[in-house]
């Protein structure tokens, strides 16, 4: 027994000479690693428990007179689309107007004129204006007197004579019925004025509606 636990000691011996070695050898390989240049290196804790700062950009550039610069362009370009905005509204206006307007034709036929002194009295003469027929009658003085002492309250349309002429001998109308736009007959109908013989409508020396469907006078349009 006493050989066993020699045996056991040098054993135990060899073991524990073996760990100083080993130790020797990460002894050694940590001097030859210090051997490197570390003088770049830089430990991760280094900066623990530093204040860091933090650095505010300068934006003083951006005061003063730039400010200025920025909104007299601000306005330059708002004014000049107010008023490219204005020159297109007027352009589209104009066009407009220029479409809806009457044309060369139709701007003819607005206006008629007429010698009056061509006219015998006691005649009619029948004119076209605007597509319709104008009645002109230059009236005998016994007319004007008979137009006059018809009692408006009678007729089925009330109008005096004076009111459907600006002088009394010359009697100017639209030669349309009132019933469904037939063109009357002068110088005829029971009045000695204007019959309209598609639906017997009479009318008197002044155009005024005496029998028939019509339910109007012949209208007077506006002259000079």
């Amino acid at each position: 027994m006493n050989c066993l636990r020699v045996a056991a000691s040098r054993a135990i011996a060899s073991a524990a000479v073996v760990r100083p070695a080993a130790a020797s050898a990460a002894a050694l390989s940590v001097r030859n690693h210090s051997t490197f240049d570390t003088s770049d290196y830089q430990s991760p804790f280094a900066s623990a428990g530093k204040k860091e700062t933090t650095r505010i950009p300068d934006f003083s550039k951006y005061k003063g007179g730039n400010a200025g610069t920025n909104k007299l362009f601000g306005y330059f370009m708002v004014g000049t689309m107010g008023v490219l905005s204005a020159a297109g509204a007027k352009a589209t206006i104009q066009d407009f107007l220029v479409n809806m307007s009457a044309s060369a034709d139709v701007l003819a036929m607005a206006k008629v004129e007429v010698d009056l002194s061509a006219i015998p009295e006691g005649k009619n003469v029948i004119i076209k204006w605007r597509g319709k027929p104008v009645f002109i009658r230059h009236r005998t003085p016994d007319e004007i007197e008979e137009a006059n002492a018809v009692k408006i309250e009678s007729l089925r349309d009330p109008q005096s004579d004076s009111d459907r002429v600006k002088q009394p001998e010359w009697l100017i109308m639209l030669g349309i019925c009132t019933h469904l736009g037939c063109v009357p007959i002068g110088e005829a109908g029971d009045y000695g004025g204007w019959f309209c013989p598609c639906h017997g409508s009479h009318y008197d020396i002044s155009g005024r509606i005496r029998r028939g469907p019509a339910p109007l006078n012949l209208e007077i349009p506006e002259y000079e």
